[in-house]
């Protein structure tokens, strides 16, 4: 896989990532309202799931020289099958716990969205991994991935805030967001069968 591909799939795995963070929040409001609990839960179990889940990425990359582009590849779609199913499954929990607040709320949705955020936290690791073993330069690798992660990121957020949200609706961002996943994990391995 040469490195504008890994560069353009880290970008689409960024942008999808920053959307399901925007419509999950928006979710927790409509369910809790506009508390300091929903932002305090969503940003701590994104920390948290992509704190562990870099370090299960890690982990994972050591198993064997052609196993990190296929498990990022794995994580992409697991992460698409969840966010598909995310807003359901939020409402759902939240109709375990109406009315409540506090730890009542944080951590059945901190348990919800535990396991995405450890597969988006696993992919940096991965990528990191097969890049180096390709160009055997880990400041590069580290850099260049994080930045286009981040743009991918940013370009997700102001998508989402002037275009996604307004036409497609909090639904159709999970479904663009999906896509971006499907696109992402598709190109890595069809590149890695290619090989």
């Amino acid at each position: 896989m040469n490195r504008p591909l890994l560069y353009a799939i880290f970008f689409l795995s960024g942008a999808a990532a920053i959307l399901y963070q925007l419509v999950w929040q928006r979710t927790l409001f409509t369910i809790y309202g506009t508390s300091s609990e929903s932002v305090t839960i969503i940003v701590t179990v994104f920390m948290l799931g992509l704190g562990f889940g870099g370090l299960a990425g890690g982990a994972l990359s050591r198993i064997a020289a052609w196993a990190p582009p296929v498990i990022f590849g794995v994580a992409e779609v697991l992460i698409a099958v969840f966010g598909l199913a995310s807003i359901p499954l939020i409402h759902w929990v939240g109709s375990l716990t109406p009315g409540a607040a506090g730890l009542a709320v944080g951590v059945p949705v901190f348990a919800v969205l535990l396991f995405p955020t450890l597969c988006m936290g696993a992919t940096l690791p991965l990528l990191v991994a097969y890049a180096v073993a390709r160009n055997r330069n880990v400041g590069r690798s580290v850099s260049m991935l994080y930045f286009v992660n981040t743009l991918g990121a940013s370009a997700g957020c102001v998508a989402g805030a002037v275009l996604v949200f307004g036409l497609a609706g909090q639904s159709g961002a999970v479904r663009i967001a999906a896509a971006l996943n499907i696109v992402a994990a598709a190109c890595v391995l069809a590149s890695f069968v290619r090989r």
